[in-house]
């Protein structure tokens, strides 16, 4: 009966690798969780406006109500899905394609703190994740509830470092968890569970792994294959890890940490390597994963202060990186296998790719059209934000559906970036 049932949790986590990867590469308006289905932060969208007018492309319309927060967006089945804080509660909020609210509903304590240097970035962080026809939603201080996508019904809520003796993270929770098929992932970094698989029907614990060393990050999961292994790949404050989507059971680690104890940026696995950064000094690295009898071990190739990402994410284009510095400020160009630097140019924010070019936003609001090579920094359109609110725009832009979606504060806007115009 055991091998019946790690035969039939194998079929299923392989199917659903397939289901993912079909998912990420179909066309239509869907992006299903934070950095979309394949967590690349790449839209496979074609047609789209290569140079933008003056002022930026036409505006479709502006939500607002959303509540303080940092959360992106996800887009699944005609809706689009956020989070913000409101009363000092997550809400987790369902628009339609016109931004128009359909449901709205409270998925407990939201993230805020009375230190003087942090007020400011007080809000939601994680973005909903869409399968079928239900949300799921990690709120900062723990409540992982599962959503109706059409009524906005709780189906069932988790206290995941209540279950799993975590605690409150420096800034919150801000993780979009991971689902595979018939099971979740993510990561509430406590004593009887790091790295936590449930039941996605039910929120009942599949398993728990206790060996990742470090403490809470700011990253969310992806599934990968690695020397033909399927793994869960993440970060934790200290190291970068793998781990059997099956069993739980750790893979690897590679040690990649900050002093402050705060990666954000998502890994990014490539020809058998992953690549790591984070910012407060530390910078970027690669390691070579290898496979001997069984067991993996990562190897380091090559690291840099160069593009030490801070948490506005770094996308892989062909066989280069792209994203923004924190203490080596500005936006980079490196080489995957390298390290070399191609180009850099003044700036800092976070970024979204499609069709051969980046989409970057400034941390202070202006929106800019870059194409995606190595050969030059290439600068095609800039144009600046309304603003939603006070505070940084931190929300990582989304393209899908023909359209670009930009979250500040207490608005979302809409953008029409359709190259039939």
């Amino acid at each position: 009966m055991k091998r019946l049932r790690a035969t039939l949790l194998t079929l299923t986590i392989t199917g659903a690798c397939l289901s993912l990867r079909t998912a990420a590469q179909s066309p239509g308006p869907e992006w299903p969780r934070f950095h979309g289905a394949a967590n690349d932060n790449r839209s496979l969208e074609t047609g789209l406006l290569k140079v933008w007018p003056d002022g930026g492309p036409k505006l479709l319309w502006t939500a607002t109500g959303l509540g303080r927060g940092y959360s992106s967006v996800a887009v699944h089945q005609q809706r689009i899905y956020t989070a913000g804080m409101k009363d000092k509660q997550t809400e987790v909020i369902a628009l339609d394609l016109d931004g128009k609210e359909v449901w709205r509903q409270i998925n407990g304590q939201s993230w805020e703190t009375d230190k003087r240097y942090a007020v400011a970035y007080a809000g939601s962080r994680g973005t909903p994740t869409c399968d079928g026809d239900r949300i799921y939603q990690l709120a900062e201080m723990g409540s992982l509830s599962a959503f109706d996508s059409a009524t906005g019904r709780k189906v069932w809520t988790v206290d995941v470092l209540e279950r799993f003796g975590g605690k409150t993270s420096k800034y919150g929770l801000s993780e979009s968890v991971l689902v595979v098929g018939d099971r979740l992932f993510c990561c509430p970094a406590g004593e009887k569970g790091f790295l936590v698989c449930l039941d996605k029907a039910t929120g009942a614990t599949v398993w728990a792994n206790r060996e990742i060393p470090g403490s809470s990050s700011y990253v969310s999961l992806a599934l990968t294959e690695i020397g033909g292994v399927m793994q869960i790949v993440g970060m934790s404050s200290a190291e970068a890890f793998g781990v059997d989507p099956k069993t739980g059971a750790l893979l690897w680690t590679a040690e990649h940490g900050n002093q402050r104890k705060n990666n954000a940026t998502n890994p990014i696995v490539y020809k058998g390597h992953v690549f790591v950064s984070t910012g407060y000094g530390k910078g970027s690295a690669l390691f070579r994963l290898g496979q001997k009898d069984g067991t993996f071990s990562a190897t380091p190739v090559w690291s840099s202060l160069l593009m030490d990402n801070h948490h506005g994410g770094v996308v892989l284009v062909g066989d280069h990186l792209y994203g923004s510095g924190h203490r080596a400020k500005g936006w980079f160009c490196l080489d995957f296998m390298t390290g070399k630097q191609a180009w850099k140019t003044d700036g800092k924010g976070a970024l979204t790719y499609a069709e051969d070019m980046l989409y970057c936003l400034s941390e202070r609001g202006s929106m800019s059209l870059l194409a995606a090579t190595p050969d030059a920094c290439k600068i095609v359109s800039t144009f600046r934000l309304p603003k939603g609110g006070k505070g940084a725009y931190w929300a990582h832009p989304v393209v899908c559906g023909g359209r670009l979606y930009i979250r500040h504060a207490d608005a979302l806007f809409a953008y029409d970036i359709a190259g039939n115009q």
